[in-house]
């Protein structure tokens, strides 16, 4: 069946009023899968795309770490045109749930975006990765493996014996590593943390499957505004991300640099929001 141009018209308003609709209520909250519908829709922003330029030297090795009682992987990140053995400050990155030392280049090209940050003027720094566990969320577990420990106690020296200057660093994570970033800032003596997508659980029945021994453990393993009031802090995550409303609370209360945009849990994001990231980190690691 043929139809007029008028009911071609009709169909077209009424398809308009629909999606216009589909969208409101998506915003508000009022229909399920937003992020889902968001993605198909285009509204997600585009995945970030991993700079063309050349990456710096990367140093990798390994420890016996008796904090986490296993050997460790790490790596150091330079930017381009730096060599291994500059003594530049140093910015700890914490991998996300399921990741080690090696996830922050295989999966966000984060050595390509470094030397991209410095290009445009960023004071150069360095990155140090290293393995903290796959589902741990960075911090002590009751099976005696102790990533906090481990970070503080040997990887910050091993970092300095390597010429790095650790009197200030910063940190940076994304998802489990988000959260882990948050909390040992608020415990340790980092001048400045970046987080993406954090994972911030507001209830215990919420958190993943494993991220935490029992509630006790969760309880005291919370990422508290009031310590981190000395410290700055960037926070960005998507508004399509299951963490978005605590990453907002945290960054209101913390009057943080940062924000919400378009975008989900997803590396493409992440990508995106590297370049912010890390020039807040080089920005702030300067005297």
């Amino acid at each position: 069946m043929r139809l007029s141009r008028r009911a071609l018209l009709r169909t077209g308003a009424a398809a308009t009023a629909v999606g216009v609709a589909a969208v409101t209520g998506l915003e508000t909250g009022i229909v399920p899968g937003r992020g889902r519908v968001h993605d198909v829709l285009g509204l997600s922003g585009p995945d970030g795309v991993v700079p063309d330029v050349p990456a710096g030297p990367v140093v990798s090795g390994t420890f016996a770490s008796k904090a986490r009682r296993t050997t460790v992987g790490y790596s150091v990140i330079y930017p381009h045109g730096h060599a291994p053995s500059a003594q530049l400050p140093v910015v700890l990155v914490l991998h996300g749930r399921g990741g080690d030392h090696t996830s922050a280049v295989n999966d966000l090209g984060i050595d390509r975006y470094l030397t991209a940050a410095v290009q445009a003027g960023t004071p150069p720094f360095a990155l140090a990765t290293v393995d903290g566990g796959r589902d741990n969320y960075w911090h002590a577990r009751a099976s005696g493996d102790n990533p906090v420990f481990m970070l503080d106690q040997e990887l910050l020296p091993l970092l300095a014996k390597r010429g790095l200057r650790t009197d200030r660093y910063g940190l940076f994570g994304w998802s489990m590593g988000g959260f882990g970033a948050l909390l040992f800032a608020a415990r340790d003596s980092a001048v400045a943390v970046g987080a993406l997508s954090p994972a911030l659980y507001r209830h215990y029945g919420d958190a993943a499957a494993g991220a935490f021994d029992d509630a006790q453990d969760f309880a005291g393993n919370q990422v508290r505004g009031d310590g981190l009031k000395d410290v700055a802090v960037r926070i960005d995550c998507g508004r399509d991300d299951p963490f978005a409303d605590a990453a907002r609370e945290l960054r209101t209360e913390l009057s943080a640099a940062g924000g919400q945009q378009a975008g989900a849990h997803t590396p493409g994001y992440w990508r995106r929001m590297l370049p912010d990231q890390l020039r807040f980190l080089g920005a702030k690691l300067v005297r």
